[in-house]
């Protein structure tokens, strides 16, 4: 397909934007906060980004960080050659992603949001969510739980969980975006934070899609997640053609 006949189909489909949340400390981590750290030759934010913007049904992509820090992600996302706007995001998750939706313009048909801290997202998943959110209205990305799962107390093993139907979940996650901001205004209103969009959105009583994901697609939250990120990154990078030009400064936000 060429890019007229691209454009033509993005049009009469409707758009696609991201909202990415990254203004979390990175506290479990320690040091400087996970989303800027080097990653290659790029912040972890950066090679996030890639994904996406070079993603061909696309349209934007916004980036919601804390607030003191907009101007300086603003510099590095732009040093990279990346067109993400910044917005200012919240205490929570989903706050920002709040934050986010609310910097959409309505024209905008489907909305995915994504960890800051999951570079290792291919191609063909983000395809898949979005197209299942366009059919389903809403959909997420999961991989099925498969070690064994017991629960402890008092320092022992207790009983075994049926591991049967459970799903460890990724994202990106979608939804049409006037379904994602009518559950997170509920969601405010009734004073409710949820660890996801899924959450939400099933609490505001929408029906999400299972979309299976890939075990590559790893979120970095220890210091175990860097060392492994670090070692599989360059061979991801040749694998899915995820190289964009060093940015003019290449450090990572203080």
């Amino acid at each position: 397909m060429d890019e007229s006949e691209h454009a033509t189909r993005n049009m009469q489909r409707g758009s696609v934007a991201v909202v990415i949340p990254a203004a979390g400390s990175g506290s479990r981590m320690g040091g400087v906060p996970k989303q800027f750290r080097l990653l290659g030759e790029a912040p972890v934010l950066v090679q996030t980004l890639r994904a996406f913007e070079e993603h061909s049904a696309v349209d934007r992509c916004v980036v919601a960080t804390a607030e003191a820090e907009v101007a300086v992600v603003e510099a590095m996302l732009a040093s990279y050659g990346l067109a993400a706007r910044v917005v200012p995001g919240g205490a929570t998750r989903q706050d920002s992603v709040g934050q986010g939706l609310a910097a959409l313009p309505d024209g905008v048909d489907v909305v995915l949001v994504h960890d800051a801290v999951r570079p290792f997202i291919g191609a063909e998943r983000i395809t898949a969510v979005i197209e299942a959110s366009r059919e389903h209205e809403a959909a997420a990305l999961a991989v099925p739980v498969a070690d064994t799962l017991r629960r402890g107390e008092a320092g022992h093993f207790s009983d075994t969980v049926d591991r049967t139907d459970l799903w460890r979940m990724q994202t990106p996650q979608a939804a049409r975006l006037d379904l994602l901001r009518q559950a997170h205004r509920q969601a405010r209103a009734e004073g409710f934070c949820g660890t996801d969009e899924v959450e939400v959105l099933q609490r505001a009583g929408h029906a999400v899609r299972l979309v299976e994901g890939d075990a590559h697609n790893l979120k970095l939250t220890h210091p175990g997640d860097w060392e492994i990120a670090e070692v599989l990154w360059a061979k991801w990078e040749r694998e899915h053609g995820r190289r964009g030009e060093q940015g003019k400064e290449g450090t990572p936000v203080a």
